[in-house]
């Protein structure tokens, strides 16, 4: 089981920065694209960590360690970083499965764009938070980020965004290390269709309002 996030700060250049964090139960399995702890494998927590929009590190990964060391957090996890609130996580669920979305549109995007994008100047993050209560096989968790960015892409045209996503959205699947493993994680499956049903349910709430950078409101 994969608890509710607590919501925490951290102290950085005189700043309390917000920071979620979820612990689980006993080791789960996780599949992502974070950039600490993607891939596929078995995961103890999971982060998702504000920072400033004026953010300018290259060590990703490092930072986020840090910020888990500074938990007291062990093991191996999961570290998102965004430049929305995460305090306004939006979370969601459907038949027993959970989602938590941190949702920032300021630079929507089309996956296949003609040319390159121009570096991305305002909030433009969606991170996404799943547990399935049950054990995915490895092609149904690879399915499953699929169908969650599937959601996420369909929950962002209803918002009336000509867009897929952002160019620096996250999603990570977490389930159960033991138990039978479920074959399938597409929209149509036991698991998938819950899940893509949480997952625009989440992504459409959280992107309903207008996001302000934290960074900008700590300026206002």
């Amino acid at each position: 089981m994969l608890s509710e996030p607590t919501l925490t700060s951290r102290s950085e250049s005189g700043w309390d920065i917000p920071l979620l964090c979820w612990r689980a139960e006993a080791p789960l399995l996780a599949v992502g694209s974070a950039p600490l702890g993607g891939g596929i494998g078995v995961r103890r927590w999971v982060l998702n960590a504000t920072v400033p929009m004026s953010y300018d590190r290259d060590d990703p990964a490092a930072h986020l360690a840090e910020l888990a060391r500074d938990l007291d957090l062990t093991g191996p996890g999961v570290g998102l970083l965004t430049g929305v609130d995460v305090a306004e996580v939006v979370r969601r669920a459907d038949r027993d499965v959970r989602v938590w979305a941190t949702v920032g549109l300021g630079t929507p995007v089309w996956a296949a764009a003609p040319a390159p994008a121009a570096p991305a100047q305002r909030v433009g993050t969606v991170n996404i938070v799943v547990y399935v209560p049950a054990r995915l096989g490895d092609a149904a968790l690879v399915n499953a980020v699929a169908t969650a960015t599937e959601a996420k892409a369909q929950a962002i045209w209803d918002l009336g965004l000509p867009a897929t996503g952002t160019a620096t959205d996250a999603v990570t699947v977490l389930c159960p290390a033991d138990g039978e493993p479920a074959p399938y994680g597409g929209p149509r499956s036991t698991w998938g269709a819950p899940l893509a049903r949480a997952v625009h349910a989440a992504v459409r709430a959280g992107g309903a309002g207008t996001v302000v950078p934290w960074s900008d409101r700590r300026a206002g």
